[in-house]
């Protein structure tokens, strides 16, 4: 798993907000996901992390949505269904990587304000927030969704079998 970086922070910023290294988990996570959905390629994916400002610019700009949020995640390939893998072989072009020949999932814009925020809320670590954000937002680059109670459920379950498989637990 190839994790290209872009972030609106220096290092040391990052490092006092992120007792972990924010590209290393969202390989770790996303190739666990992955691997779960029995993808049977390399990846890649873009990680913009960002701060509430940041992200309602841009969920304002791409999805007339004029508010922020904690995670976005913009597919570079659409699924139907959900993680067949086999459409992104009918477009090899479009889908991978010319260089590395690594399927091209898309981008995810992490929200870092949100994530101190909500790990206070939720009681649970910063590491475990960021992870499952990562988690939330890499099945939705394989075409999951949560627009009906039904598809949040198995949303719900497939992010948890992931992160609790990695060890990443509420604890």
């Amino acid at each position: 798993m190839t994790v290209y970086l872009e972030n609106e922070y220096t290092a040391d910023d990052l490092h006092a907000v992120f007792p972990f290294d924010p590209k290393e988990l969202t390989a770790l996570v996303s190739e666990k996901v992955l691997d779960q959905e029995n993808c049977p390629f390399e990846a890649q994916v873009n990680l913009l992390l960002t701060d509430n400002e940041g992200i309602h610019e841009i969920n304002r700009d791409t999805r007339g949505i004029d508010a922020p949020t904690d995670v976005l995640s913009f597919p570079a390939v659409q699924y139907a269904p959900a993680a067949d893998f086999a459409s992104a072989e009918e477009d090899p072009a479009g889908c991978f990587d010319p260089e590395s020949g690594e399927l091209l999932l898309g981008d995810i814009v992490i929200n870092v304000d949100r994530v101190r925020e909500q790990a206070e809320q939720y009681g649970h670590s910063v590491r475990r927030e960021f992870a499952f954000l990562t988690a939330h937002s890499t099945l939705h680059l394989i075409g999951y969704d949560h627009m009906v109670p039904e598809e949040e459920a198995d949303m719900i379950m497939r992010q948890e079998r992931a992160l609790t498989a990695l060890g990443i637990t509420r604890d």
